[in-house]
């Protein structure tokens, strides 16, 4: 036996002095990335509606910033498959800075048009974000996946919270320089962003990607040759694993549900009378609950198993999509428990399917088969927060939340049908 396959059977990566640094250079860049995703969507659409005076058009900032991501996100995991994690996440970093350049340039030359484009390019800093979890992955055996993937994740709550609590003070720079007071997130974003890309550019090495696959051809290597010695057949090297299909599964249908009730708790908590203030506390207790259980999430995924916490994912958005519902339309504390629970699920799905795609897809195609994902996570979240308008402008946010909540319950006959083909 390999001292490859040695350490993942005992739960130590192959190469824990570059695993932990490797951890602590993606949660340096996670950090200044979640800076540079504070500036998002809503600055977007405002400045879209300021330039054109009406809010005719100031959705199309948000379904162009989802196109972007879902370009990038392929963009990005082609690039890393063939070059790496460090090249292919600078660049998506680097790109997401340029389109926040764009951004602040379109509001000083009050041109809606360069607005759409430079949203569409600063798309990509957010599928880069999200695609950096894998690269933490990369080098950490089965048993310890899920926790390295929790690591990357919850450093990004740093950058989220830091972010907003600066958009007043950039808005006085943005003054100071003469730009719009509205591009001021934007000066953020781009400096955020570069720093993200320059940490991975100088630091992270080794590359967690290609030291992952020298070290799984080293161990194929002496497996076949054990095996040609016992005259028994290789196991393929680039067989994928039960768990894909479940795993994708498992983050896109907590992205759809997750999108679509968060979009509407604000216009509902508006139409009953909210303040903005409200709204802005249930949305920041709804990403604190997406972010900060991540380390737990990732030791009950490695302790009790991807299949058991994907399952409690549904049941949880269950649980948040019929406390929505139920909640009485003055009751913010309601709405937050629903909310919190609903990022709660949300981060059951990611972290568990996450894991179950790593586990699933061999190094020679990993990071090509998880942009891919991620794509179609992104078109998850686009056609959620499209379709939950629809659906509250028929019916209302009650039916919303519960239709949601029975849907993520799609999760259970999936997994059960997996463990049954095994």
């Amino acid at each position: 036996m390999t001292s490859t396959a040695s350490t993942a059977n005992t739960g130590m990566s192959p190469q824990p002095e570059a695993q932990r640094r490797i951890l602590a250079v993606l949660a340096t860049s996670q950090a200044f990335s979640g800076a540079g995703l504070a500036a998002g969507v809503t600055i977007g659409a405002l400045l879209a509606q300021d330039m054109l005076g009406s809010t005719d058009l100031a959705g199309l900032p948000s379904a162009l910033f989802t196109a972007g991501s879902a370009l990038a996100a392929v963009a990005v995991g082609r690039v890393s498959q063939s070059r790496g994690r460090r090249p292919g996440l600078a660049a998506g970093y680097l790109t997401g800075a340029i389109g926040s350049a764009g951004v602040i340039a379109a509001a000083v030359a009050d041109n809606p048009v360069l607005l759409f484009v430079a949203l569409f390019v600063y798309g990509a800093g957010t599928a880069t974000n999200l695609q950096a979890r894998y690269a933490g992955a990369d080098l950490a055996a089965p048993a310890h996946r899920a926790r390295a993937v929790s690591t990357v994740l919850v450093a990004t709550t740093l950058g989220g919270v830091v972010g907003p609590n600066l958009a007043a003070p950039t808005g006085d720079l943005a003054d100071t320089l003469g730009i719009p007071t509205l591009a001021g997130p934007f000066l953020l974003a781009g400096a955020a962003y570069a720093l993200a890309a320059l940490v991975l550019v100088i630091w992270l090495r080794p590359d967690p990607l290609l030291l992952a696959r020298s070290l799984d051809l080293q161990q194929q290597a002496t497996a076949a040759a054990a095996k040609t010695a016992d005259d028994t057949e290789p196991t393929p090297a680039h067989k994928r694993g039960p768990g894909l299909m479940l795993g994708a599964l498992t983050t896109i249908l907590t992205q759809l549900v997750m999108v679509a009730i968060m979009t509407m708790t604000p216009v509902h908590m508006h139409d009953h009378g909210h303040s903005t203030a409200a709204s802005g506390l249930v949305i920041a207790i709804h990403i604190g609950a997406m972010y900060l259980p991540s380390p737990l999430t990732g030791w009950l995924v490695d302790r009790y198993g991807r299949i058991a916490i994907a399952a409690a994912s549904g049941i949880t958005l269950l649980a948040s999509g019929i406390t929505a519902a139920a909640a009485p339309a003055d009751s913010v504390a309601v709405l937050a428990l629903a909310l919190a629970l609903l990022g709660l699920g949300w981060n059951f799905g990611l972290i568990s399917g996450t894991a179950m795609i790593t586990d699933a897809v061999p190094l020679a195609t990993r990071a090509k088969t998880q942009g891919m994902v991620d794509v179609a996570i992104a078109i998850a979240g686009a056609t959620g927060g499209l379709a939950s308008g629809i659906v509250v402008s028929a019916t209302s946010y009650p039916v919303l939340a519960l239709t949601g909540g029975i849907l993520s319950l799609a999760i259970l006959p999936a997994i059960a049908a997996t463990a049954s083909s095994r």
